[in-house]
């Protein structure tokens, strides 16, 4: 592993039972808002224990191989986005879906380019860095083959946070301005769905969302205004949504994780999805390996939390498991052996 230019905070312990806590506190939270209706919690239970199982693979996986996980991870995470274009919902956008559709494609795609360039940050060896950065940037080259260019543009993203990580000595105001910027773009699809912006940049941002998503996000946020406490519970959108309805081979999702938590499980929901994207970045923070691996990870996380603003990056299974998996490896304690 590289050298750390920055020494972690001590208290390892502190930030998994943080985890702990916030992802016991998701999954009771999606059962209060669906107790009494007619719901499927599932989905967000599902997604949770996904993040649970891969952050504990990554760290197990981490602390013995981490270069060669990342460099795996990486390399199945694109195979998977090309294996799936055509077998699942959500992996492909074509002219007569429903916008969003390519979240899944995206989001592996990003982290793909994560989990490269993390290996690549904790090699030794210059060739084999070069080469792991290489495949990152051939995985930003495959979104622009898969037709995602919200897909390219993040993962070239990533890529260059990671190049220039390599010079910064103080992580915590790296990872701060990732949280921002993430919490930027939530505040951003609000804004859109509230119609509260100025004409011309609401018709500017419309022109590249296209009116079916921004639709999408009103109806998202008027679901929210009418049952801001629990929402309208987990997996009724598409059943309240006249948006959804009438969008040709709907998903039935708002594309935007935050508006699509309010609309369904209230203010609380939206807090407890804050909250986990914070403590992903907190674990980071207080993580043993090098500064330049956890900030890589943290533009990967971050990256992803901003497709996920705009789409339906997160509806995905093996995106959440990804995700966890890339904050579990940058967390995981160095190798026996290793003093760098």
């Amino acid at each position: 592993m590289t050298s750390s230019t920055e020494r972690a905070p001590a208290g390892g312990s502190a930030s998994d039972a943080a985890g702990a806590v916030i992802l016991a506190a998701c999954a009771i939270w999606s059962l209060i808002s669906a107790a009494g209706r007619e719901t499927r919690p599932e989905g967000v239970l599902l997604a949770l224990l996904a993040v649970a199982a891969g952050f504990a693979c990554g760290r197990i996986c981490g602390t013995l191989l981490p270069v060669a996980t990342a460099a795996v991870a990486a390399l199945a995470a694109l195979a998977m986005a090309f294996v799936w274009r055509d077998g699942v919902p959500g992996a492909t956008a074509t002219t007569d879906t429903a916008p969003g559709y390519a979240g899944a494609a995206a989001g592996l795609l990003v982290l793909a380019a994560g989990a490269a360039c993390c290996a690549a940050a904790a090699a030794r060896r210059e060739s084999l860095r070069f080469t792991l950065r290489l495949l990152a940037l051939g995985t930003a080259c495959a979104s622009l083959v898969l037709g995602s260019a919200a897909g390219c543009a993040a993962a070239l993203g990533v890529l260059l946070c990671s190049v220039a990580s390599s010079g910064v000595r103080r992580r915590l105001p790296a990872l701060v301005g990732l949280a921002l910027a993430a919490g930027l773009v939530a505040g951003v699809s609000w804004a859109v769905a509230g119609d509260v912006l100025p004409d011309g940049l609401t018709a500017s941002l419309e022109g590249r969302l296209t009116g079916n998503r921004v639709r999408l996000w009103q109806d998202a946020a008027h679901l929210a205004g009418q049952h801001p406490l629990r929402g309208i519970g987990p997996g009724r959108f598409a059943e309240l949504s006249a948006t959804a309805h009438q969008s040709l081979h709907s998903d039935g999702k708002p594309h935007s994780a935050p508006l699509q938590q309010a609309a369904e499980q209230g203010v609380v929901g939206v807090l407890l999805l804050g909250a986990a994207f914070g403590w992903l970045l907190y674990v980071l923070w207080r993580s043993p390996r090098g500064t330049p691996v956890v900030l890589t990870a943290g533009a990967a996380l971050t990256a992803l939390a901003v497709l996920a603003g705009f789409g339906n990056a997160l509806s995905f299974t093996p995106v959440t498991a990804g995700a966890g998996l890339l904050a579990g490896l940058a967390s995981a304690r160095r190798p026996i052996g290793d003093g760098g």
